[in-house]
C-alpha cells in the first residue's frame, strides 16, 4: 500500500527540517549571546501511515492525502522542551516572526491547565514551502507543543498510565495525578523565580 502522504512526504520532511534549523539557529544565537538556551531538546515526527489512516477512520474521513494533509492538522509534529516557563513564551514570540509561517491556532494550557492538570502550549502552524508552490497542496500544517521538562515528564507518565485497562480506583488515581501536576507546576514557578533572582544579581 502506498503512503497516504503520496508525493508530499519529501516536502513534509523538508518542512520539518526547515523548522528544526530555524529553532536550532535561534537557540545557538541565544547561547552565544547569553550562555543560556531557549530549549533543551526538540522531538519531531511525521505521523506514521498507519496512525494517520486510523485517525481518518476514527474521524469518518476518506483515507487519502487530502484528508491527511488538509482536513487533519497533525501529520507533522514538533515538541519543544524548555527548562523554564518564560522560555516557552519567548519562543512563541519568535515563531510569530517566522517568514512563510502562519499561526492559525493557539491554546495556552500553561495559564489555563486542562481539568486533569495537563499543561503545555499548543500551536498549529501553517507553512508555505517554496518547493510546493506549484503543487495541488501547497500549505502544510504543523502541530507544535512547547513544554517545560517538568510538564513533559508529567505528561509522559500520565500517558503511560492511561493506556492501562481495568484500573481500580480510577477516580482516586486521576485525583492524585491532578495533585501531582499542580505540585509540579508550583516547582516550575519556583524555578523560574530562582532564575530571575540569579539574573538580577
Amino acid at each position: 500500500m502506498d503512503s497516504i502522504y503520496g508525493e508530499y512526504e519529501p516536502i513534509m520532511n523538508e518542512v520539518l527540517n526547515d523548522l528544526h534549523q530555524r529553532f536550532n539557529a535561534i537557540n545557538e544565537k541565544r547561547r552565544n549571546e547569553t550562555g543560556e538556551h531557549f530549549y533543551e531538546h526538540i522531538i519531531s515526527r511525521l505521523k506514521s501511515d498507519q496512525s494517520m489512516r486510523e485517525k481518518c477512520r476514527r474521524k469518518g474521513l476518506p483515507e487519502n492525502t487530502q484528508s491527511a494533509l488538509c482536513d487533519l492538522r497533525d501529520a507533522i509534529g514538533l515538541r519543544i522542551v524548555c527548562s523554564f516557563i518564560d522560555d516557552i513564551y519567548d519562543l512563541v514570540a519568535l515563531v510569530r516572526q517566522f517568514d512563510g509561517v502562519e499561526i492559525i491556532e493557539e491554546k495556552d494550557y500553561i495559564r489555563h491547565a486542562k481539568p486533569n492538570g495537563y499543561r503545555s502550549y499548543h500551536m498549529i502552524l501553517k507553512v508555505h514551502p517554496a518547493s510546493a508552490a506549484e503543487m495541488e497542496i501547497s500549505e502544510f500544517y504543523v502541530e507544535m507543543q512547547l513544554r517545560t521538562i517538568v510538564m513533559d515528564s508529567w505528561a509522559a507518565l500520565d500517558h503511560k498510565m492511561r493506556y492501562k485497562k481495568d484500573i481500580r480506583n480510577q477516580n482516586m488515581i486521576e485525583a492524585e495525578l491532578k495533585r501531582c501536576a499542580d505540585e509540579l507546576a508550583g516547582c516550575d514557578l519556583s524555578m523560574q523565580t530562582i532564575r530571575d533572582l540569579i539574573r538580577q544579581s
